[in-house]
């Protein structure tokens, strides 16, 4: 039975498609009922394609299983003012589109905006984190966003507020007077997205960041006080996301979430000084499933994203 759910149309460079391709198998369950791969070379003259259906099983004799589908399409220079009419016929009508351009090529793939009702980006992958912010919002304007720098903190954020759901602890997050985020070098959109978290769930008003020595600081305004924010890239970083996570009150509790093989190391300070740590497991999904989870996304809405996205863009310098 062919899947019905979900369109793809990824926009890629034809030398990296192995590269895509591999990434897209190892969403596993997540991926799109039919995915268009529209495979861009610069001097091609020739429209070529082919099609591929395939199964995750070999049903036995009376089951039932799915069918997913992949259209490749090589094309050149000379058809890039027909994106659209190339395109159009191979999408499923009546399902929801999803557009992915994982090389750049915004402005080539900007056309295809009109067939899709959401867009999948890394924030990360933008040379400037200023502009990758900002091109998140102009985006959201026309299209659902799904920014997997911002999946990327899902773990980080689930984790924080685990720690202050207790109605005792809840009290505690009106008192905070710092935070500090230290993440990969190429990661500090994910970063701002989760200062911006922060900052919509709790009613802050942040102001813009300054750079310090290769780090960004920065305040929001509450009812009560300052909150002290401060982001610093870690080169030693292997992996894209975020290092460690610091959150302070002004009574002198402190709670730090780390990245730690297994899961997170959390170490918690109490305002008598007294500590504890202990390890939360399971946090990280790896590459393929941020992906997979972009996907899946795109049939959903994250409430949480644009208000974040919002805060995150207000505290650009």
């Amino acid at each position: 039975m062919p899947a019905r759910v979900l369109n793809m149309i990824a926009f890629v460079d034809l030398e990296w498609m192995g590269e895509i391709a591999n990434r897209l198998r190892g969403v596993g369950r997540y991926s799109a009922s039919r995915l268009v791969v529209l495979a861009y070379e610069r001097r091609r003259e020739r429209l070529d394609a082919r099609v591929m259906i395939s199964s995750e099983r070999e049903p036995t004799p009376g089951e039932l299983a799915l069918l997913r589908e992949t259209v490749v399409v090589e094309l050149g220079d000379r058809h890039l003012g027909d994106l659209t009419t190339i395109a159009d016929p191979l999408v499923v009508t009546d399902m929801p589109t999803l557009l992915w351009s994982p090389h750049g090529n915004h402005e080539i793939a900007a056309p295809l905006l009109g067939l899709s009702q959401s867009v999948l980006v890394d924030s990360v992958d933008e040379p400037d984190a200023t502009e990758a912010v900002q091109r998140a919002g102009m985006l959201s304007e026309q299209v659902y966003v799904v920014d997997l720098a911002w999946l990327r903190t899902t773990p980080w954020r689930e984790r924080v507020a685990a720690w202050f759901d207790p109605p005792g602890k809840r009290l505690e997050l009106a008192h905070l007077s710092s935070v500090t985020v230290r993440h990969h070098p190429e990661s500090t959109v994910a970063a701002m997205l989760f200062v911006g978290w922060l900052s919509s769930r709790l009613g802050w008003k942040p102001s813009a960041w300054v750079g310090d020595n290769g780090a960004l600081r920065g305040s929001a305004h509450t009812s009560r006080q300052d909150v002290a924010l401060c982001l610093e890239g870690t080169p030693d970083l292997m992996v894209r996301g975020l290092e460690d996570v610091t959150l302070d009150t002004a009574e002198g509790q402190s709670v730090t979430l780390a990245r730690n093989r297994g899961g997170l190391r959390a170490r918690a300070r109490s305002a008598d000084g007294s500590e504890r740590e202990w390890t939360i497991p399971g946090a990280s999904r790896g590459e393929g499933g941020v992906l997979g989870e972009g996907i899946r996304q795109s049939l959903l809405r994250d409430p949480t994203y644009l208000p974040a996205l919002d805060a995150a863009r207000a505290m650009l310098p």
